[in-house]
């Protein structure tokens, strides 16, 4: 079992920045890949980014060049560099881990933009 716990998230003005953190705990591989869903208000989950323990990126088209994912594997963290946010990056953020075939999710974590 992989227990994901995240944090960061926050009120932020449009234009501003947050770094959410996800760490991973348990039975931990070194194959994975990992990264960050949303879902905002009345709206169905989207991928944010995702990185492969080997570092290849990808990200959704509406957050390219404004958010970057990075990880650190010797502390199995994943991060999520959100700059330039706007009001409609307003959702909570979930963190995935894949490993062996299986996703595991954390909790979430609060994004608000708003002035």
């Amino acid at each position: 079992q992989v227990h994901l716990v995240e944090s960061g998230g926050g009120l932020v003005q449009p234009g501003g920045s947050l770094r959410l953190s996800c760490a991973a705990s348990g039975s931990i591989f070194s194959i994975y890949g990992m990264g960050w869903y949303r879902q905002g208000p009345g709206k169905q989950r989207e991928l944010v980014a995702g990185i492969t323990s080997g570092g290849s990126t990808n990200y959704a088209d509406s957050v390219k060049g404004r958010f970057t994912i990075s990880r650190d594997n010797a502390k199995n963290t994943v991060y999520l560099q959100m700059n330039s946010l706007k009001p409609e990056d307003t959702a909570v953020y979930y963190c995935y881990r894949d490993q062996q075939n299986r996703r595991y999710w954390g909790q979430g974590t609060q994004v608000t933009v708003s002035s």
